[in-house]
């Protein structure tokens, strides 16, 4: 191989990867999975759901607003050489808290019917590969409901996309238990398929976190509220199919940024047209933590608009 000595080791390069680096880009890729119960009832469910982490090398678990703890003996008889992740469970208020800081979330439900869900439900294993690779860059989350109903309509539009696990259309209720370890399994399994790690992108071309888009949407929702494109009693209709639109481009940290500048574009023209604005809408528009180069710069009252970006 050109003036290679025998003596002489190959290139990084052209070195093939360990098995133990293989095994380090697996296990770094699978534990940015966040699994996420809302409202559990059942003792016995938390045991065996940090089993199920246990058994496919995940560690992270959130319970949001539980009815059951992890301190009940059920949980703990159940949970067996999953005690470690049981008693690391972190505890939240609400499914916000919850999903923060990730960057691609996938919620669990048997109900496919409605408008806002069509077009975005698929079987575990056709939406796993989409969710490992946006574990590239950064926390991803499994979002599944509570025993009794499952996640509200509200729940699940807050998520990028919905597993939806076949089963008989006589009796399709899997026990929660049992959704997750299916869910993990495939998981686990594409993981694997997905081993290498690509080099860290641009930062603009970051995947914005659930907290970036929860706060573009809110400020997104005002300029279309403000311009009277959101009214009457379809308004959460559209709103919800905005969100799955974007939610479905998967958004950088940039294009969450342009969004902002279309929000704020949108309420300088409801203002200078002398529209209602949306009373939760703050006197002034504080610094955007997220404005860059592609966000117009804030509405004021000047008799020009905002000037875009060249």
């Amino acid at each position: 191989m050109g003036n290679l000595r025998d003596d002489e080791p190959p290139a990084a390069s052209e070195r093939a990867a360990s098995p133990e680096s293989e095994r380090a880009a697996f296990l770094e890729r699978l534990r940015r999975c966040r699994v996420v119960l809302v409202r559990p009832h059942y003792a016995g469910n938390l045991g065996a759901v940090a089993r199920i982490l246990r058994n496919f090398d995940l560690h992270d678990l959130v319970l949001v607003a539980p009815r059951a703890t992890p301190q009940d003996l059920e949980a703990r008889r159940l949970a067996v050489h999953g005690l470690p992740i049981l008693d690391a469970a972190r505890i939240v208020p609400d499914l916000g808290a919850a999903l923060s800081d990730c960057v691609y979330t996938l919620a669990t439900s048997a109900e496919t019917a409605g408008l806002q869900r069509r077009g975005r439900i698929a079987p575990p294993r056709q939406l796993m590969p989409v969710l490992c690779q946006a574990a590239a860059a950064g926390p991803v989350a499994l979002v599944f409901g509570p025993e009794p109903h499952g996640l509200t309509l509200e729940e699940v539009n807050r998520c990028h996309g919905q597993i939806f696990i076949p089963a008989s259309p006589a009796y399709p209720a899997l026990n929660l238990a049992q959704a997750v370890a299916i869910c993990c399994y495939e998981w686990y399994i594409h993981c694997q398929e997905q081993v290498a790690v690509p080099s860290a992108p641009h930062p603009d071309r970051q995947a914005a976190t659930h907290a970036e888009l929860e706060r573009m949407f809110r400020h997104l929702r005002q300029g279309l509220e403000a311009v009277g494109y959101l009214f009457g009693d379809r308004q959460e209709v559209l709103m919800s199919a905005v969100r799955h639109l974007l939610g479905r481009a998967q958004p950088t940290k940039a294009e969450v940024r342009m969004l902002h500048g279309l929000a704020r574009q949108l309420l300088w023209i409801a203002r200078r047209a002398g529209r209602p604005l949306p009373p939760d809408l703050p006197e002034s528009f504080p610094p955007d933590p997220l404005a860059g180069e592609l966000s117009p710069s804030p509405p004021s009252d000047s008799a020009s608009p905002p000037t875009p970006p060249s």
